[in-house]
């Protein structure tokens, strides 16, 4: 090992979008934390997920191959697969002690506690989302439990249904107040972590239920914003009847809905107030690390598991659709003195590449059987700060309880998305820089018909050498 590798802060969100940092883009939003932690280190504007949906991103990234290969694509999987190892445990066997704080989610939470695997956590605080679900007794609960130990009964704190904004269009509302908030005890967590004397390199994963529905920020956030400052979702021409192609299709939203037909810029807002609060945390996690003189020696990864389309295209919530909401996510490393600082790269990435490149920060072999490539050249320098990967993946496999059992592909060059709807008969194809917005599908478009041709052949070869080899090779025979 490394003789001083890095501590590692990751950070990972629920449900967050690409556009969501103000250092980034978005004038709207506040987010000086994050803005500070960009200016500390790369920024990357184009990372993508695995999947559009939690638990096959997480199992993913987490073990630095792609869902098909691991072998999980659904939300509410019985079990992780035993034989995948986590870079976490790979971390912990190398002499990193291991923390977890809030969600993990590599198998079914619903009416039940999460079966743990050997995940090289020795400090596990779970908590898969902050409202009491059956089958969570406060002491596998960890946010509860801390709330219970502070005399707090979360129903009412909360003071309300929990669906409201979710379920239900046009409802957004205030929830838990700040300091009994899950974002709250995700920091708490952290910097008691952080502050434990030890011997060794740490690694904690903080990973909040924000900023997912029912977008409920605390109200102390929520009083901030200002929804008619905020923008509205994407609405296309002819948008609706586009909608009806993929009516066979798996989503969440049902009907395709314009913004003028509920309160589009209250959602935003509520989802903003969300991101607002979290930045609030990340900022006291940083303070911490500086307190205890850490922060030059820890490498600290803000992301997400996925996107929100936040109305875009009539849609909400997430399912099997590949719209830069779902799909392109934040991306922020930064590790002062190594990492290069102040560095937009517009260059193609993929959460598939953090576990190998938190291996290479470590000094740590990178296994065979991991499928991402390290970040870890171009973030020291070492590299094209602009060049990556030739094109990025996303996979969707029957992968949330809904009537269609939908299956997709969806393969990004920097230019072009095209993405495969199996076995419905249509898919779509987008020219992202003339069509940002991805408003024209060019899917059926005569001139576009060799186009689709060698990017359906690159995302077939590519969907094909991840396969999983199956059981190990013994014999010639």
């Amino acid at each position: 090992m490394n003789p001083q590798p890095p501590n590692i802060l990751w950070i990972c969100t629920d449900q967050q979008r690409y556009d969501t940092i103000h250092a980034l883009g978005n004038s709207v939003i506040r987010t000086p934390n994050l803005d500070r932690l960009a200016a500390e280190g790369v920024a990357f504007t184009r990372a993508y997920c695995q999947s559009p949906v939690c638990t096959p991103s997480r199992a993913s990234f987490l073990t630095g191959r792609y869902p098909a290969t691991v072998g999980v694509h659904r939300n509410g999987n019985a079990y992780f697969p035993a034989e995948e190892e986590l870079v976490t445990k790979r971390l912990a066997d190398a002499g990193y002690d291991c923390g977890l704080v809030g969600k993990l989610h590599l198998a079914a939470s619903e009416g039940r506690v999460e079966p743990r695997v050997d995940d090289g956590y020795r400090v596990f605080r779970w908590s898969h989302a902050p409202k009491p679900r059956p089958g969570w007794p406060p002491e596998a609960h960890a946010y509860h439990q801390w709330l219970l130990d502070q005399g707090v009964d979360w129903d009412t704190a909360y003071g309300g249904d929990a669906t409201d904004g979710w379920r239900i269009q046009g409802a957004y509302r205030p929830g838990i107040a700040a300091r009994y908030h899950q974002n709250t005890w995700c920091a708490e967590e952290a910097i008691a972590f952080l502050s434990e004397p030890r011997q060794g390199p740490w690694l904690l994963s903080v990973n909040p239920f924000d900023p997912h529905p029912p977008m409920d920020p605390a109200p102390e956030y929520w009083e901030r914003m200002d929804p008619a400052a905020m923008p509205l979702p994407i609405w296309c021409a002819g948008e609706e009847e586009h909608q009806r192609l993929f009516r066979k299709v798996d989503h969440q939203t049902t009907t395709p809905t314009p913004p003028d037909a509920y309160d589009a810029r209250g959602m935003v807002a509520a989802y903003y107030a969300q991101i607002e609060h979290l930045d609030h945390e990340v900022g006291r996690m940083l303070a911490a690390l500086e307190a205890t003189g850490q922060r030059e020696r820890t490498l600290v990864i803000y992301t997400s598991d996925h996107g929100e389309m936040l109305g875009d295209h009539g849609l909400r919530l997430k399912g099997c659709r590949f719209y830069e909401g779902a799909v392109h996510v934040p991306l922020i490393l930064s590790w002062p003195g190594h990492f290069e600082s102040g560095l937009l790269s517009d260059a193609l990435v993929e959460l598939v590449d953090l576990a190998p490149t938190l291996l290479d920060a470590a000094a740590l072999p990178v296994p065979a059987e991991m499928q991402g490539w390290s970040l870890y050249p171009l973030l020291v320098g070492r590299g094209d700060p602009h060049t990556h990967k030739p094109f990025v993946r996303c996979e969707y496999h029957d992968a949330l309880a809904l009537p269609h059992a939908s299956h997709a592909n969806m393969l990004y060059d920097g230019r072009y998305k095209f993405v495969a709807h199996h076995g419905v008969g249509v898919g779509e194809l987008y020219d992202l820089q003339e069509d940002p917005l991805e408003c024209r599908n060019l899917w059926f478009a005569p001139e576009h018909a060799g186009r689709k041709l060698e990017l359906l052949q690159q995302l077939f070869d590519a969907t094909m050498l991840a396969t999983n080899p199956g059981q190990p090779r013994v014999g010639g025979y």
